[in-house]
């Protein structure tokens, strides 16, 4: 951990460590006239420091460093050190029960999409990424990823005076999502239950919730509803479900074809509160349309790529009698409760093909070996012949999205989703998470004349020279610069000619669609320097710990060279 805070921070410009003697990667940190770190550290693309974790002296223990260096050196208030300190706790006792029931990477390599989740260690560029603000002790027993404990959940029947359904097509009406995702005998338990508090079923929608936050937050805080039936508790389902890295998020493990389904939890994990927005939640289903839509008139991502949008076709939300209403108040009391359902991975798979999330190619086991070395070998590929084809499946379906339709997704590791053949070649893309990840451009573009208006006030937009962020930020910055020196270390493929196979795999996209020339230049991939999005700096110096009435965002800092600028 303390490798990786000196890293990011170092990255950030948090902190600015100073070269140590003639060694270039010997570099020294004073925190006080008495105390000066020195540790090692190489360099690489997009200015990441990569910190020999062996190397740090006097003492490699983060807590301490905070604790000596809060003030003088990273420039923390004393409420925000205090909180970050609990953070850095608890990711560190998250570690350690990984560690603890570690698997080799031949073992996970065998293991299913929603098994292989609970071995991952967690956002790669956030330092306190498991800090799970809420959780008590029992409770990440319980709920966390890394305990891979499946769940059944309870669900909760509400009066459609104070909820709202919205489904694709397809679903348009809810009766047809419990038929899909519920049994007749559980259908018929709800049904009786509603009955037996004297209401009739045909008034009520219903929804899984989160048992962690009904009894944190929903108990009390809709406790006029409960009191009057509107919400009335309804018993739990016959499936049982695993938590993703997003805690919130569950995969149907009972039944593959099931339905995942993403559940608001009032849980600070990684920058902001877990929560849904009502808005948001809302509109994800006319989103999913929307860009379903996209892909399905467009024959190079229908039938080219064949990329995977993992719809969120149906959702209900449960409107607050006081917050909902006050736009000021901090935006976890709008976002409590909720449902939204997405659509599975296992059945758009075709024979012999697997999924896993990108993050799980930086991962490595106790011994050191790579996940992604492993399915390198198993492939038969050359490590570079392996790579070219990593980038085949990802870049095109994410590029021609940008390009021909000023549209992004946030494609980090968790998001994004690499689909292998069963020879663990990589080979398409599969994409989830739309309705808080999708952004278009601001300035109007022809293919956005037939967005939905519904569509269009929900979608969050952004300039066209800030576009190519999420793609630089959330693909390359968020896990290629990690890949990249992964796969140095363990496959001999040098860092430069990494960047180079990305490089070539844009330009080979520029020149498959010459048409699209103006694009190229408006959303601008290789320009010679890009914005430095900064994680942890937004924690450590823009919010810190303070409630605010709107979702917080990465922090801009300074700029980077850009490692596939133009030669």
């Amino acid at each position: 951990m303390f490798a990786k805070m000196l890293g990011e921070f170092a990255y950030e410009e948090v902190i600015t460590p100073e070269p140590d003697g003639d060694d270039p990667l010997a570099h020294r940190l004073t925190v006080s006239p008495e105390i000066t770190y020195r540790f090692r550290a190489g360099r690489g693309a997009y200015g990441h420091w990569r910190v020999d974790p062996d190397s740090i002296e006097p003492s490699a223990d983060p807590l301490e460093f905070l604790a000596r260096a809060h003030e003088s050196v990273l420039g923390l208030t004393g409420d925000t050190t205090g909180h970050l300190i609990r953070e850095l706790t608890t990711t560190l006792a998250a570690d350690t029960r990984i560690d603890e029931t570690a698997r080799t990477v031949a073992e996970l390599a065998d293991l299913g999409y929603a098994e292989l989740e609970g071995h991952q260690t967690g956002h790669p560029w956030i330092v306190a990424n498991k800090g799970r603000v809420g959780f008590s002790a029992a409770d990440t027993e319980r709920w966390a990823p890394e305990s891979r404990v499946p769940q059944r959940l309870p669900w909760l029947a509400v009066h459609r005076d104070i909820a709202d359904y919205r489904g694709v097509t397809a679903l348009a009406a809810p009766e047809r999502l419990y038929d899909e995702e519920l049994s007749p005998s559980t259908r018929a338990a709800f049904d009786r239950t509603v009955t037996e508090h004297g209401r009739d079923p045909a008034d009520y929608l219903w929804l899984p919730v989160h048992p962690w936050q009904w009894d944190e937050s929903i108990s009390h805080l809709f406790a006029p509803y409960i009191a009057d039936a509107r919400i009335i508790p309804l018993p739990e389902d016959e499936d049982l479900r695993l938590p993703q890295q997003s805690i919130r998020t569950f995969l149907n493990v009972s039944r593959p074809q099931g339905r995942t389904v993403k559940l608001p939890l009032s849980v600070l994990n990684t920058l902001v509160w877990r929560g849904l927005p009502t808005e948001r939640t809302l509109a994800a289903p006319a989103v999913t349309a929307w860009v379903h839509g996209l892909r399905d008139a467009d024959p190079f991502l229908r039938d080219e790529t064949r990329v995977i949008l993992l719809g969120e076709t149906a959702s209900v939300t449960v409107e607050h009698p006081l917050y909902d209403r006050l736009p000021q108040v901090p935006y976890q009391y709008r976002e409590l409760l909720g449902c939204i359902w997405r659509e599975p991975l296992a059945p758009r798979l075709d024979p012999g093909e697997r999924a896993r999330t990108l993050a799980a190619l930086l991962h490595t086991d106790p011994a050191g070996e790579s996940f992604t070395a492993e399915l390198v070998r198993r492939s038969g590929l050359t490590p570079e012949a392996w790579l070219q084809r990593l980038f085949a499946a990802l870049l095109p379906p994410l590029l021609h999205f940008l390009y021909r339709y000023g549209t992004v997704f946030s494609p980090h590791g968790e998001n994004a989703i690499v689909v292998f053949d069963e020879r663990d070649v990589p080979v398409r893309l599969a994409v989830k998470d739309f309705v808080d990840d999708v952004n278009v451009s601001s300035s109007p573009l022809p293919e956005h004349a037939g967005m939905p208006d519904d569509v269009r006030e929900v979608l969050l937009t952004e300039e066209p020279a800030f576009l190519t962020q999420f793609i630089h930020s959330g693909l390359f910055v968020g896990v290629f610069r990690y890949l990249a020196p992964l796969c140095a270390d363990q496959l001999d493929v040098p860092e430069d000619t990494f960047w180079s196979l990305v490089r070539a795999e844009i330009v080979r996209h520029h020149a498959r669609f010459p048409e699209l020339k103006e694009r190229f230049e408006i959303f601008d991939l290789l320009t010679p320097r890009i914005d430095r999005l900064c994680l942890n700096r937004n924690r450590l110096h823009l919010d810190g710990y303070r409630d605010r009435s709107d979702r917080p965002h990465a922090a801009v800092h300074g700029t980077v060279a850009n490692p596939l600028a133009r030669e």
